[in-house]
Parts: structure tokens; C-alpha cells; sequence
């Protein structure tokens, strides 16, 4: 098995819609990047391609190539899902949590494990999404939104084992 861990973190700015899990969020700003700037699907994919030794977003979908201008994050780790099994790897589990003061995000997790679970190609019980704040404190006290994700990585010959 391989354990992977991912982190991001982006800006709050004005004009920008806010996306995370992909499900866009009503609030009064939206998170600055060169794609959609959805910290949690992109935390997710770090930890996903760490587990697997196989770099991090940047190195695969360089901020720098306008192929990925405005990209949903979901069709990203749409293509993460393709590395992964390029290297005989299966998702075990996934578990993430969303550090953001504003807005309240309870009501809308649900979404997010229905998308990230659609984009990986993995069921809904292999994926955690929790959401907590700083109490005001720091960058994700009200400047911007963070998350932080975990990834399970089991080979694929062992993960059909296991099935049989």
C-alpha cells in the first residue's frame, strides 16, 4: 500500500466564482489560480500523485501551458485517475478536510464526495470530506481557503485479490 498527502491553498478574490469538490458555492468571492483554483480537488490529486510517486499538479499540469486556463479541476483529477492506473494503482480511500472561515460548507460536502467520487471512478464510501475553520486566525481566517487530503494507494493485482 502507499500513503500520499496533499495540500493547497489559494486566495479569496473578488469576481471569481467559488469552487471546491467541484460544486460552485454562492458566496461574495471565489478563490484566485490559474484554473478554476478548487483547493480541495486539487489537494486531493497531490495526495493522490504523491502516493504514487508521480510529482504533483504542477509538474503534470504547469500553471505556465494556457491548455489549462480556467481547466475544472475535476477533469484533472479525471486524468490523475488515468496515471494512476497507468502505474497498476487503485484508490483505497481518500480523506480531506477544507479549512475555510466563510462560508459554512456542511450543506454542501455531500456534493463534493458525489463529484470527486465520479471524476476518480471510486464509490462515495472511499471518500471523506470534512470542513473546519482557524477561529479567525491566519490566512484561512478570512484571507483565503485551504485543504489538506490524505490517499490510499493499493496495487491493482492486490486490490483484485481482495475482491475475490
Amino acid at each position: 500500500m502507499r500513503i500520499g498527502i496533499g495540500f493547497d491553498a489559494h486566495r479569496l478574490a473578488e469576481e471569481r466564482e467559488l469552487i471546491l469538490g467541484g460544486t460552485r458555492i454562492p458566496f461574495d468571492r471565489g478563490l484566485l489560480g490559474h484554473s478554476d483554483a478548487d483547493v480541495l480537488t486539487h489537494a486531493v490529486c497531490d495526495a493522490l500523485l504523491g502516493a504514487a510517486a508521480l510529482g504533483d499538479l504542477g509538474k503534470r499540469f504547469p500553471d505556465s501551458d494556457p491548455q489549462y486556463r480556467g481547466i475544472s479541476s475535476l477533469k484533472l483529477a479525471s486524468q490523475v485517475v488515468q496515471m494512476l492506473l497507468e502505474h497498476d494503482h487503485q484508490i483505497g480511500n481518500i480523506d480531506a478536510t477544507i479549512i475555510a472561515e466563510k462560508p459554512k460548507l456542511s450543506g454542501y460536502i455531500p456534493e463534493m464526495i458525489g463529484n470527486l467520487a465520479g471524476a476518480l471512478q471510486i464509490n462515495r464510501s472511499q471518500i471523506s470530506v470534512k470542513a473546519t475553520t482557524t477561529e479567525g486566525m491566519g490566512f484561512t481566517g478570512g484571507q483565503g481557503i485551504a485543504a489538506w487530503a490524505t490517499a490510499l494507494l493499493i496495487p491493482r493485482s492486490e486490490y483484485d485479490l481482495d475482491l475475490e
